[in-house]
């Protein structure tokens, strides 16, 4: 019984060493200091467990070095749209972007998100079209190959994607690969063996097991001149082939244009960091001098806990803000903070039209029963909320008055917003959001409409397990 007693007491003391890091040494912000110390107080042991699992929190200084900051004389660029916007003298070639001009300085100045207005865009929600327009780019390829995934599965979509890439290498086509360690956990050694003996290289994101800092983002670039960016993974279930969750419905854009520039650089600086005996160099040849492609206005907005704003979510807020008409959002997971609710609630208490749609079915069980809790939140304000039941809906889509929209791999939640590495792409062109709002209306015949009524019935054990996953959400 002593020993019994003595293990507890340590456990007691231990605890209580992590609160006071938690409070005076970890800087969080309140909100998520709490729910760590409830985690700590009502589960100790497992408390302690999953704190060091998803917690971890690593300095800024000593995690992230990203090299060659200069980026190919982007700053130089992004210092001229900024005093050029500043003064009212860039040289908008569309009235619709124009009306966005606060929106595109706020993202030059946090986020060094270049504007650039000559882009076109073909939007995939489904991921067999995705991936076979993925798959003809690459065949096409001449100089070089740029991917990066969250997840790369070792199955029939992902044999088939490395099968591919292998074959450019042969070809003299320069191939990198870059995954996340955690995303895609479980490739075997052996997987990318033939791709890197024809030429490839590969490497891996912060190759250690902690769930924060995980690089979440979703890139293809090829030749400089196409790039790809949105929600869809590598693997079989996001061709809707797991029974699980059945159809997925995503959403994935194909950019060409100056945009891929962009995207070029979020990838070079990714890859730099990560691999650490064949960094990229900022070539002309990775550049290319592009043609006018379409008339898409677009920045790439990048964020993460290397950054000092949440660039992402500030984008979000801004589009929120400034709805006149509607605002569609499609999210697997549904966590806001309360700045992001009240911004909700409030747009849709003056009358805009604001509609929500999430999955009917997790993925992860607490992350749905704390989105189930914000649902009713939004619910109150008299917002529409539609639970999609024709599969499993992962799109990370925000579409404001037919005039802006987002598209990427950013969540509604704090992971995305202030642990993971994400990026998005906000797109100031009126067909592109078109479009884009009537594949949220599409899809609104495939969900049901949840009422306050409906909402109302949830059993005494849902009520109980939203309360409790609200209540440790920002840890999640």
């Amino acid at each position: 019984m002593s020993i019994v007693s003595g293990i507890l007491g340590v456990l007691f003391f231990v605890n209580i060493a992590f609160a006071l890091v938690i409070i005076f040494f970890e800087r969080q912000n309140p909100t998520t200091t709490w729910a760590w110390l409830m985690v700590l107080v009502f589960i100790p042991v497992i408390g302690f467990v999953l704190y060091l699992i998803f917690n971890q929190n690593f300095t800024r200084k000593k995690m992230f070095r990203w090299a060659d900051q200069e980026k190919f004389n982007i700053k130089e660029s992004v210092t001229e749209q900024i005093e050029s916007i500043k003064h009212g003298t860039f040289p908008f070639k569309h009235a619709n972007s124009a009306a966005y001009n606060d929106h595109i300085y706020m993202h030059l100045v946090n986020s060094e998100a270049m504007f650039t207005q000559n882009n076109e865009v073909a939007i995939y929600t489904d991921g067999r079209e995705k991936f076979d327009a993925l798959m003809q780019d690459i065949e096409h390829a001449s100089d070089h190959i740029h991917i990066q995934y969250y997840i790369i599965h070792e199955d029939n979509l992902g044999k088939r994607l490395v099968n591919a890439l292998t074959e450019k290498a042969r070809q003299g086509v320069h191939v990198r690969v870059l995954y996340d360690y955690m995303g895609s956990r479980g490739i075997s050694a052996h997987f990318y063996k033939e791709l890197k003996q024809a030429g490839g290289l590969v490497d891996v994101f912060f190759p250690h097991f902690h769930l924060n800092y995980r690089n979440h983002r979703k890139l293809a670039i090829i030749d400089g001149a196409i790039g790809y960016v949105g929600g869809f993974n590598v693997g079989d279930e996001y061709l809707g082939l797991n029974q699980t969750f059945g159809y997925w419905r995503d959403t994935h854009l194909r950019t060409e244009g100056e945009v891929v520039h962009a995207l070029q650089t979020r990838f070079i600086l990714d890859w730099n960091q990560a691999s650490k005996r064949h960094k990229i160099a900022y070539e002309e040849r990775l550049y290319p001098a592009l043609p006018e492609a379409g008339t898409v206005g677009a920045q790439i907005v990048s964020s993460g806990p290397d950054t000092e704003w949440q660039q992402i979510k500030n984008g979000y807020m801004k589009m929120i803000t400034s709805a006149k008409d509607y605002i569609y959002m499609q999210t697997p997971y549904f966590i806001p903070d309360d700045s992001l609710l009240d911004a909700l609630k409030i747009a849709s208490l003056s009358g805009v039209d604001v509609r929500l749609m999430v999955p009917d079915k997790p993925d992860h069980m607490f992350v749905y029963w704390a989105t189930l809790f914000h649902v009713g939140e939004l619910l109150k304000s008299g917002a529409n909320v539609y639970i999609y039941h024709n599969g499993f809906i992962h799109a990370k889509t925000l579409v404001v008055d037919d005039t802006i929209a987002s598209v990427g791999t950013a969540n509604i939640d704090h992971r995305s917003f202030r642990l993971n590495f994400e990026v998005n792409a906000f797109l100031y062109d009126q067909q592109t959001t078109v479009d884009l709002r009537q594949a949220f209306e599409n899809d609104m015949q495939l969900a049901k409409n949840l009422t306050w009524d409906d909402y109302q019935k949830r059993s005494v054990t849902i009520k109980v397990k939203e309360s409790v996953s609200r209540l440790i959400s920002p840890v999640l």
